[in-house]
């Protein structure tokens, strides 16, 4: 347990709840339909991450260099620092909101779980960093608790998950085009693939790490069914509209009492503090091992500067942004879905290039079936992306 357990529950993050929150409250049960199509596509693009780092030994960063050159591996490190810094800011964002609903003010909450986070990654040992977001993630139980607190009538609940609910509202089409958006973000390829490698996972324990990845894909799929289960439940009949997931935790209270806010405003907290503790290492292993600096949560400061000096920066600089004011938080998301939506079906083909590459993957390389798969994933996603570029210009 733990790599493709983390990745997938880590996308769960603060936007990614936010989303799902909205699904419900705008549209009921219209939306659980897409999720079991979601878990699909997460599990194509997670096995194929997880498989790599067994079969090769080394992470995504690193094999982009090896079959696409320093220019092109150089060109995704940059995009994906900037985007992975604007959402590191939305996390510490999601942390504030959160952590306001018990009484604590952004100006206390922010530094001190910027403090956590540093302390955490810069604590040493992955397996110690990776038991601990385990236990984190534990607390996205709360929105199965919350989901049962509201009492939905369940046999709507399943008619809606197995029954396609399809829209013309360019509306609808944008919050879906969201949804599915949110479940593959383009860092969650790198964290699934650099994990496996960290965890010195080899083609042997490929059985096990696919059982790891499919599970952690599947469970993420769950946490989002609840939310949109919940909202959907209580905020859809009640016409109650949100714009994050703060509001979603507030307009619980009144209808169906304070214990459904409490749960739903801690796991937005954990699963903000789960992704904001991610992140920045993530994108810091992925850029030292592009460009062959050392890297690791056990390597110190003297031999691996690089590495941990990015870690710091980007936990620095989201967590000063979140609190300064005048900041322009809702642009930087803009820009990091931007980033992030011309970033993953460049980064979605390499992949399934790099997984279908005799060379590299010997015998176990992608099969025809799979080929297949990853390939509808990617014209997917990409289609997907054009789709939302056109309606966010057309104001939806």
């Amino acid at each position: 347990m733990g790599p493709g357990l983390l990745a997938a529950l880590a996308g769960n993050d603060a936007g990614g709840i936010a989303t799902y929150s909205s699904d419900g409250a705008k549209y009921g049960f219209g939306m659980l339909w897409i999720l079991p199509v979601m878990a699909l596509l997460l599990i194509v693009v997670q096995e194929t991450a997880t498989r790599c780092g067994c079969v090769t030994g080394k992470g995504f960063a690193s094999l982009i260099r090896e079959r696409f050159g320093v220019r092109r591996s150089a060109l995704a490190m940059a995009a994906l620092l900037i985007a992975n810094t604007a959402v590191t800011i939305s996390e510490f964002a999601g942390i504030a909101s959160g952590l306001s609903l018990f009484g604590v003010s952004p100006a206390i909450s922010v530094p001190l779980m910027a403090l956590v986070v540093w302390l955490l990654t810069m604590s040493g040992s992955f397996q110690r960093i990776e038991k601990i977001l385990l236990l984190v993630s534990c607390v996205f139980l709360t929105y199965v608790v919350a989901a049962f607190m509201v009492g939905p009538d369940w046999g709507q609940v399943l008619r809606a998950t197995v029954t396609p609910q399809v829209e013309s509202d360019p509306s609808y089409i944008s919050l879906l085009v969201a949804t599915i958006g949110t479940t593959i973000a383009p860092w969650m390829i790198f964290l699934a693939q650099n994990n496996v490698v960290d965890k010195n996972a080899d083609a042997d324990d490929l059985p096990l790490q696919r059982v790891d990845a499919i599970s952690g894909s599947v469970i993420s799929c769950i946490v989002a069914w609840f939310i949109i289960v919940t909202t959907g439940a209580v905020l859809f009949p009640a016409g109650i509209q949100i714009s994050d997931a703060a509001d979603a935790a507030r307009a619980l209270e009144p209808i169906v009492g304070e214990w459904s806010t409490v749960l739903f405003a801690a796991g937005l907290v954990a699963a903000s503090f789960l992704a904001a503790c991610v992140l920045p290492g993530v994108t810091s292993s992925a850029i030292c091992e592009a460009f062959g600096w050392e890297r690791g949560a056990d390597r110190t400061w003297e031999e691996a500067p690089a590495y941990r000096g990015i870690i710091t920066a980007v936990i620095v600089v989201s967590a000063l942004l979140v609190i300064l004011p005048g900041v322009d938080l809702f642009g930087i998301m803009m820009v990091s879905q931007v980033i992030n939506g011309v970033l993953l079906p460049a980064l979605l083909v390499f992949l399934v290039l790099i997984a279908s590459d005799r060379r590299i993957m010997g015998e176990y390389r992608n099969g025809r079936v799979w080929n297949l798969l990853t390939w509808v994933t990617v014209v997917l996603i990409t289609v997907l992306t054009v789709c939302m570029f056109v309606l966010q210009f057309l104001g939806f």
